[in-house]
């Protein structure tokens, strides 16, 4: 059969290279074509647009790439159209992806929507769209099942693809001679604290002043940033310059957090993966003023951070605006490193978290069968 994937982002390059592993185990004759990255590529697929060529974030640099976000829409239109898939599978990436939905559809196409759209924690309205243009939709968290059967919208839960990759991490990252590779954190990778301030400059100024101002009050502990690794080497040097017990490293986050005793992380993803490697972690959110009420208007959800979204009980503090304070974060993590009970409580929750998260087992083999199940009874 032919597969036509779309992904726009690092994180669908992971999950979709997966699952394309996946669906050449189930289909040998399988033909894929794919927009996404270097992983995907290297999984098999013929690879017509790198995912660099498509990441435009904020507002400003949007209005200003329209032409081009317009002129990639009509170009993926036609080679779809030229490929002629048996089935379009779409992976995140709303903006773009529901655009694209919505055409293939009204062209006979088969569309598969694999990770869920964030429709639950904004613009809600979009759900009447995906009913009309999304044939299945395959979502990777428990409660995203409930919320779209408020819909009317059955969907199917297949389990959160990180925690295989997690998984498979520690099984290659603890078995490889790890003493070796924790020599090269400070301190051969004892009372190391992780820090994780986000991606983009703009976050990144809003939070990580702050979490740096803690470390002088953990003068035993080293603290280490994870840097985003668009970001050049003085925007950083700046920042972690004063402090004697701080340093960072790039591209080895998930090295990192199997090092560390506990996390300062901002909101996102990252708090799901530092809650997989069992590490307990503080939420730290901050914004401007005005984003920050424009996403309390916009935004309905009870949590900011996806372990207690899961849960649906907050599971790690969240710190949030006027809240993430030197004095807070302090405490939060006093908390987290020192009381015995608190951590106890907090491993038993991740395990809980876990659990949920891999109870359908590998998720991307998963997904790869109910997509193969389908395209073949239908």
């Amino acid at each position: 059969m032919q597969y036509y994937i779309i992904a726009g982002e690092a994180s669908g390059d992971l999950h979709g290279s997966n699952l394309i592993k996946e669906l050449r185990l189930l289909d040998s004759m399988a033909d894929i074509r794919c927009w996404g990255g270097n992983k995907m590529e290297a999984a098999g697929a013929i690879l017509v647009k790198h995912y660099k060529e498509l990441a435009f974030m904020g507002f400003a640099e949007v209005i200003k790439n329209l032409p081009t976000i317009f002129k990639n829409l009509d170009f993926c239109k036609k080679d779809i159209f030229a490929y002629k898939p048996d089935a379009l599978i779409l992976i995140d990436y709303p903006g773009f992806n529901l655009r694209i939905a919505a055409w293939a559809k009204q062209r006979g196409i088969r569309v598969i929507y694999y990770i869920s759209p964030q429709v639950w924690a904004w613009k809600e309205s979009r759900v009447k769209g995906i009913k009309k243009s999304v044939d299945k939709m395959l979502v990777i968290l428990p409660f995203e099942k409930e919320f779209y059967k408020k819909w009317n919208y059955e969907v199917e839960y297949v389990g959160h693809p990180l925690v295989q990759v997690i998984d498979e991490f520690k099984l290659q990252y603890f078995n490889e001679a790890s003493v070796y590779k924790a020599a090269s954190f400070p301190n051969n990778g004892v009372n190391i604290i992780a820090l994780l301030p986000g991606s983009r400059k703009q976050e990144i100024l809003k939070k990580l002043p702050v979490m740096l101002q803690v470390a002088a009050n953990f003068p035993l502990y080293h603290f280490v940033v994870a840097k985003a690794p668009g970001l050049e080497e003085s925007f950083y040097n700046d920042l972690l310059a004063p402090y004697k017990n701080v340093s960072s490293v790039v591209n080895k986050t998930y090295e990192l957090l199997s090092q560390s005793k506990a996390a300062l992380v901002t909101s996102g993803t990252a708090t799901l993966e530092t809650a997989l490697f069992e590490v307990p972690e503080v939420v730290c959110y901050k914004g401007s003023a005005i984003s920050y009420q424009i996403a309390r208007w916009l935004i309905r959800i009870k949590y900011i951070c996806l372990v207690n979204l899961i849960m649906d009980r907050e599971v790690v503090k969240e710190l949030i605006q006027h809240n993430l304070t030197v004095k807070n974060i302090t405490t939060e993590l006093t908390s987290i490193l020192f009381d015995t009970a608190k951590k106890q409580q907090l491993q038993k929750d991740y395990t809980e978290l876990k659990a949920l998260l891999g109870k359908s087992g590998n998720a991307s083999a998963h997904a790869a069968k109910s997509i193969y199940q389908y395209l073949t009874t239908q």
